[in-house]
């Protein structure tokens, strides 16, 4: 990797005081760490240019194909409350003539991109314990991590330096440019709400990715629309039964699809969940290709949400945190044109919904 610029990013103040940061609390991660100083996760990372981390420049069309030269990899995509790890290839990538959606629809790795909100990108080489940890890392912005991509044992390291060196950034400049997040929507007052029309909009879905169509169209946010739908659509359940239902499809061998995202971007696990474990109030799935960290503390509302489509109607747990932002949603592992397993279903009906 290029280290011209190592002595000036050995004298940047940032990476002075994340360094005695790092003395004090080795194992402290660099998202808690840029909160700790008071800075972005994207500033942190772009004070290590020249010592271990390289920019890239920011053409996602011809860099996200690019990822599948590395192999196997582990990819990240995290939000607030919830961390969705999967490992496996990018493969099936296609970004929008237009440059602002894309997709990774492999078999393992599966992602919705949302592009236009993507900013900047760096590839880092950090000396750990376990070794050298090589990544790339994209972020948004604001400066928040959007996602990111991790070498394995089994990647292809000789393909690492080449995708550096056809990506790296001619000015190697630690500049983000960043942005205040735009103010979140304000909910309207639920007397505002058409919720007849909702409700008949909700019952008429042929399929589940026009749904945020429907919000949009009724002016309503997303648990707010839960709430007016009417329990035929969606029920709220007690928050201490997500936990419960990923242990009972692992103890019951149900496939499910597990959805993580932030407002760039979702990653999809389809698939079993087995090695289970309560890490005090963090809640994970350890299993040798896909991992979830959920902390609980983060959930305040639970709900099974019930939408029609052209294959019948399908049954998902969604779960929302304070600010009634989505932290994850279980659906049954299914292909478009096939209907609900059964035992999904009959798994996600048993919680009993809390009281009107």
């Amino acid at each position: 990797m290029n280290t011209t610029a190592q002595s000036a990013a050995v004298s940047n103040d940032l990476y002075l005081a994340w360094q005695v940061l790092r003395n004090e609390q080795p194992r402290l991660r660099a998202r808690d760490a840029a909160e700790r100083l008071a800075v972005s996760e994207a500033e942190l990372v772009a004070s290590r240019l020249g010592v271990d981390t390289l920019r890239l420049r920011p053409e996602w069309a011809q860099l996200l194909p690019a990822l599948g030269e590395l192999g196997y990899v582990m990819a990240l995509t995290r939000n607030e409350h919830c961390v969705h790890e999967r490992k496996g290839y990018y493969r099936e990538v296609t970004v929008t003539g237009n440059g602002q959606m894309g997709l990774v629809v492999s078999a393992d790795i599966d992602l919705r991109l949302f592009l236009g909100g993507w900013a900047s990108v760096f590839a880092i080489e950090e000396q750990t314990g376990k070794g050298t940890q090589r990544s790339i890392q994209i972020f948004d912005r604001q400066g928040t991590a959007v996602h990111k991509v991790f070498l394995t044992e089994d990647s292809q390291l000789q393909a690492w330096e080449p995708l550096l060196e056809r990506f790296a950034a001619s000015e190697q400049s630690a500049e983000l440019d960043l942005l205040p997040l735009p103010p979140a929507t304000q909910a309207q007052a639920d007397t505002v709400i058409d919720a007849n029309a909702l409700r008949v909009g909700w019952s008429s879905l042929k399929d589940t990715h026009h749904f945020f169509a429907l919000l949009k169209k009724h002016g309503t946010t997303r648990t707010q629309a839960l709430r007016l739908a009417g329990r035929e659509w969606a029920e709220p359940l007690a928050v201490s039964e997500l936990p419960k239902l990923l242990e009972q499809a692992g103890a019951r061998d149900v496939p499910i699809m597990v959805f993580v995202g932030n407002r760039h971007c979702i990653q999809i696990h389809s698939g079993p969940v087995k090695n289970l474990r309560w890490m005090d109030t963090w809640f994970n799935v350890l299993d040798p290709e896909f991992n979830l960290h959920l902390q609980t503390t983060g959930v305040t509302e639970l709900w099974r949400v019930r939408k029609p489509s052209t294959d019948g109607v399908i049954t998902s747990w969604e779960a929302f945190d304070a600010e009634g932002e989505l932290v994850v949603q279980l659906f049954g592992a299914r292909k478009p044109g096939v209907p609900e397993r059964e035992d999904w279903r009959a798994l996600a009906e048993e919680a009993v919904a809390l009281p009107a």
